[in-house]
């Protein structure tokens, strides 16, 4: 079946999985989102993983991005060095099945002592680049597990750097002391505004969280904040890191609306303009430009 008939999307990483199917036309006509990601998945399952997804979105070709392309993954594909357009990575996808089934390689940034990978964010900025959503020059900040600050120049990936803040955040939460105190929701709230400012100071992260907890005990902030305050100072800590000599110009947040939300209000308090943009949109963007490429 030719790809301009319509083909089916996936979204794979390591927790989750969103499929969708693209008609004809280039627009999405069903879509499906489950917790499969590859860590659920065992070993010699990936087969049978990906008639689930045909038997739940269609019989049609498969384009594959995320962490199903990594060397935990179903096949591995290689990444394309930095830098890094549309036809670098319509060029090297991994055919697990020729014409059928491909997989997008993910990116690599290496220059002098820094080394960074990424799989599946490149989709979506070079989407939104190819839909117009982006410049050709731009800083886009994505929000995640392990949130990425992304130079994009003439329309191609050209650097980046990957944070740990979502992961760091999760494991504090689930093994550390602050652990109890941290159950609680995180917003945009007082307490956040003022973890970001603490965090946008040039102050040591490892002691600062410690005095979440001090803070509690000794009266001067509320066990109920917590989670909010901690969100802030991890997430002020991150964009004191990103904005490092980042050019003076708009930041687009890209990612899942709950967590770019938290991102671009950092910013503004950071002093930054940011602008939203939704990750599923720029996503299915990529996967529509790409499977042009394959034509």
């Amino acid at each position: 079946m030719r790809w301009a008939e319509g083909f089916i999307a996936v979204d794979w990483g390591t927790t989750n999985r969103r499929g969708y199917r693209i008609g004809a036309d280039g627009r999405m006509t069903d879509e499906m989102e489950d917790g499969k990601g590859i860590l659920s998945v065992g070993e010699g399952g990936f087969e049978a993983a990906v008639r689930e997804l045909r038997e739940r979105l269609g019989d049609l070709p498969l384009l594959m991005a995320g962490m199903v392309g990594s060397n935990r993954g179903w096949v591995e594909a290689p990444y394309v060095p930095c830098p890094a357009g549309l036809p670098e990575l319509a060029a090297s996808l991994k055919w697990v099945e020729p014409e059928r089934i491909a997989i997008v390689p993910g990116v690599s940034f290496d220059k002098d002592d820094a080394a960074d990978v990424m799989r599946g964010e490149e989709t979506q900025i070079l989407g939104a680049f190819g839909e117009g959503l982006i410049p050709s020059d731009a800083l886009i900040c994505h929000p995640g597990t392990h949130n990425k600050w992304i130079s994009v120049e003439d329309g191609r990936i050209c650097s980046f750097r990957t944070i740990m803040t979502g992961e760091l955040f999760n494991l504090l939460k689930g093994h550390s002391i602050l652990a109890d105190l941290l159950q609680g929701p995180a917003a945009a709230d007082e307490a956040f505004e003022a973890g970001v400012r603490r965090g946008l100071e040039d102050e040591a992260l490892t002691a600062e969280l410690f005095s979440v907890r001090a803070r509690v005990l000794l009266g001067k902030a509320r066990r109920e904040d917590a989670a909010s305050y901690t969100s802030g100072l991890l997430i002020g800590t991150d964009v004191r890191t990103g904005l490092r000599s980042a050019p003076e110009t708009e930041i687009v947040v890209m990612g899942r609306p709950e967590l770019t939300s938290l991102f671009a209000a950092a910013l503004t308090i950071a002093g930054r303009a940011a602008r939203e943009l939704d990750g599923e949109e720029a996503f299915l963007a990529g996967a529509r430009h790409l499977a042009e490429l394959i034509q």
